[in-house]
C-alpha cells in the first residue's frame, strides 16, 4: 500500500480547512496528515492548479495552530539555527538533501495519480528552501507530517521546537499519509 492511498478528501475536510484558512483551498488531492481526532493538518495538492498555474507546494500546511507555530518560529529566526546545522552537521545536510529527493518523488507520484504528470516549470524545485537551505518552515513541517518522522530533519526539528516552547501540545501526534493508508489514525 502506498502513502498516496491514505490521502482522502470529503466535505467535512473541506469545511475544516476553509475554517482554518479562511478561504477555499485550491488544487486539493486530499489530506496527507491528520491530527488524532481526524482534523486535517496538511493538504496534498496537485502540482498544477485547475487554472493551469504550476504549484510547487505539494504539502500545504493548513492547521491553524501549526501554521501559527511555524510563523512564530520564523519570526524568531529559528531557520538560522537550522541553516547553521546544515553548514556544521554533515549528517543533517545529507538528510536534508534526501528530504528534497523525497519531496520531488512524492510530487511526481501525485502528478501521475492526478493526471497532471510532470510540471516542467517546477522540475527539480521542491519547497521550503530544500535542498540547500531552510527557508519556509510551513512547507518543511507539512512535508515532515505527511512523510512521517525521519524523512525531513528540518521539519522534524521545527516540530520538536514547537513542543519545547509549548506552541503545540507536548504529546502532539499526527497520522502520516502512510499511516492513514494503513488505517492508523483514521476515524472511519
Amino acid at each position: 500500500m502506498t502513502w498516496l492511498q491514505g490521502v482522502r478528501w470529503d466535505e467535512a475536510d473541506r469545511e475544516a480547512v476553509i475554517s482554518d484558512l479562511g478561504r477555499e483551498p485550491r488544487g486539493v488531492v486530499g489530506v496527507g496528515a491528520r491530527g488524532t481526532e481526524g482534523h486535517p493538518l496538511v493538504l496534498v495538492t496537485s502540482p498544477r492548479l485547475p487554472d493551469g498555474t504550476p504549484f510547487p507546494t505539494t504539502f500545504y500546511l493548513t492547521d491553524a495552530t501549526l501554521t501559527a507555530a511555524c510563523s512564530r518560529l520564523e519570526a524568531e529566526h529559528f531557520m538560522e539555527q537550522l541553516n547553521a546545522s546544515l553548514e556544521e552537521d554533515g549528517g543533517f545536510a545529507t538528510l536534508h538533501q534526501a528530504a528534497h529527493q523525497d519531496y520531488l518523488s512524492r510530487r511526481s507520484e501525485v502528478g501521475a495519480a492526478t493526471g497532471t504528470g510532470e510540471v516542467p516549470e517546477v522540475a527539480g524545485i521542491s519547497a521550503g528552501g530544500l535542498p540547500n537551505r531552510v527557508k519556509c518552515l510551513h512547507a518543511l513541517v507539512g512535508h515532515a507530517l505527511v512523510a512521517g518522522p525521519g524523512v525531513n530533519p528540518a521539519g522534524d526539528a521545527a516540530l520538536e521546537e514547537m513542543k519545547l516552547r509549548g506552541l503545540i501540545p507536548a504529546g502532539f501526534r499526527a497520522a502520516s499519509a502512510q499511516e492513514l493508508a494503513e488505517g492508523a489514525g483514521n476515524d472511519d
